[in-house]
């Protein structure tokens, strides 16, 4: 009786969608997508299945980071898109990219923090009509910045 050798998967062997699915957490959409937009670039076998590099695990965690961050999928595109060959980021690329969130990263904390101190007096006007907004927004001037609402998100007016 001849017996079977199994094999552990070697770092060249490709993965499924499935497989990079299960690895990463991100559902099989989620990839679909993500290749949609360039994010990833499977191969395809002789009969047309997706197959990813093991390396493709390592570039969807480093998208759901970004996304984490904030950044938009066509921000993470650019990001990716920038590196030599498209490769997986390295983490001096990621020192290099981060450096640069760290202001963005700043602004939405001082955003956030803002909105924090005015959530139990203020709802952003919009204008819900409750009594506050009467001395913070007469006769409804915000109108004139747009459509939803304004404080908490930016600066009061003078």
């Amino acid at each position: 009786m001849e017996t079977k050798k199994l094999t552990s998967p070697s770092a060249a062997d490709p993965l499924s969608i499935g497989q990079l699915a299960e690895r990463t957490g991100v559902s099989v959409s989620a990839i679909r997508f993500y290749e949609n937009k360039g994010l990833v670039q499977p191969s395809r076998n002789a009969g047309g299945q997706r197959r990813f590099k093991r390396a493709d695990v390592r570039r969807i965690s480093f998208i759901l980071i970004a996304q984490q961050l904030g950044l938009t999928i066509r921000e993470i595109g650019e990001a990716l898109t920038a590196l030599p060959d498209r490769r997986t980021p390295t983490q001096a690329d990621w020192a290099r990219i981060s450096t640069g969130l760290k202001g963005r990263l700043d602004q939405q904390i001082e955003a956030l923090t803002r909105m924090r101190g005015r959530l139990d007096s203020c709802i952003g006007c919009g204008c819900l009509s409750l009594k506050a907004c009467q001395l913070y927004n007469p006769r409804d001037r915000l109108a004139g910045l747009g459509a939803g609402p304004h404080f908490g998100v930016t600066d009061p007016p003078d």
